[in-house]
């Protein structure tokens, strides 16, 4: 099968390379986004390989049907950025990777959470100017507070499983809950409550449009006084400009993301020499509470190899006995 690879960066091209070894395929590497004006670099490819910030809008995969294109891989769990209804109405398979590494996100989140309470990044930076002072570097313990998870799927579970062990009081907000989470010691309550009683608020569901500004100007005043949120599933769970009123008003005490609501012209690229000429962002990166890091959360060897073995798994799959060898929960149509 030809593979038209767009967002390639050197790791997509190291991890797939490998993990095609055995299968074969004809993987052509493309650093442009797919987007409506890149999508004719896939003519002559029988499927495409895109990444969370790649657009799958109707008029691209209408594009791509065009040039032949059979199959869409996504080398992601998330799969908002696709038209679902215009692949299927165009005959479209799309895939995904469904469970890659939920400790990798986890244990990511986590490092967000101790890195704000504790102020590493901003101590790091004294001790590099040879400054001791502990003023302004306070922290709380983790130990007997309150974590709210929002989304319990398998990185959901896996925060929970990691906060319990801190000795942190765990509550949840799901429309499905999840046995598993019940074990850990997760209590299921509304978002209501769990936004209340929370001192942490982390998220982990899918962005749907259910979820789309799940945390707005309406539940930002909900918010235990002063209290962590945390974002490391999709940008767009959070309205960036009421977090930024929440966090000039002091209801949201401190801040940590992996992800932008914005990200998809930012992320993933050197800008260093640029001026950023998203003014949400820029304001982000002024409040010394706000920690931002740039959706690397999935960024570990064993993601990226399990990615890559998924995604290639799929497409030998589709091409050796068609879309219906693929499991379910990879498949999205």
């Amino acid at each position: 099968m030809r593979v038209a690879v767009f967002s390639t960066k050197p790791y997509d091209r190291e991890f797939l390379t490998a993990a095609n070894a055995a299968a074969g395929h004809d993987l052509i590497f493309l650093e442009p986004r797919l987007t409506a004006q890149t999508a004719r670099l896939a003519e002559g490819s029988d499927a495409v390989c895109a990444f969370v910030n790649d657009d799958l809008c109707a008029e691209v995969l209408d594009q791509l049907a065009g040039a032949g294109v059979r199959v869409a891989a996504l080398r992601s769990a998330g799969f908002n950025n696709v038209d679902v209804a215009a692949a299927n109405k165009l005959g479209l398979t799309v895939v995904r990777v469904p469970e890659y590494s939920p400790h990798a996100v986890a244990e990511h989140t986590v490092g967000l959470m101790l890195a704000l309470n504790r102020k590493i990044h901003r101590a790091h930076n004294r001790v590099r100017e040879h400054n001791f002072a502990l003023t302004g570097l306070l922290g709380f313990d983790l130990h007997g507070r309150t974590v709210g998870i929002v989304g319990t799927g398998r990185i959901g579970i896996c925060v929970a499983q990691i906060m319990a062990g801190f000795g942190c009081r765990v509550l949840a907000s799901d429309p499905y809950p999840n046995d598993a989470a019940v074990a850990a010691g997760v209590e299921y309550v509304p978002l209501e409550r769990l936004l209340a009683e929370s001192h942490i608020v982390t998220l982990h569901c899918p962005l749907t449009p259910d979820t789309w500004h799940l945390i707005d100007a309406e539940r930002i005043p909900l918010l235990h006084e002063g209290a962590m949120l945390i974002n490391t599933g999709r940008g767009a769970l959070v309205d960036t400009r009421a977090v930024i009123d929440g966090l000039k008003s002091g209801r949201i005490g401190y801040l940590g993301l992996d992800v932008y609501e914005e990200e998809s012209d930012l992320f993933f690229e050197d800008r260093s020499e640029r001026v950023l000429g998203d003014d949400d962002f820029a304001r982000l990166t002024t409040f010394p509470n706000v920690l931002i890091t740039g959706h690397q959360a999935f960024f570990t060897e064993d993601g990226l190899r399990n990615i890559a073995a998924t995604t290639i798994g799929s497409l030998t799959a589709i091409d050796q006995a068609g879309p219906e060898a693929v499991p379910t929960p990879a498949r999205v149509c």
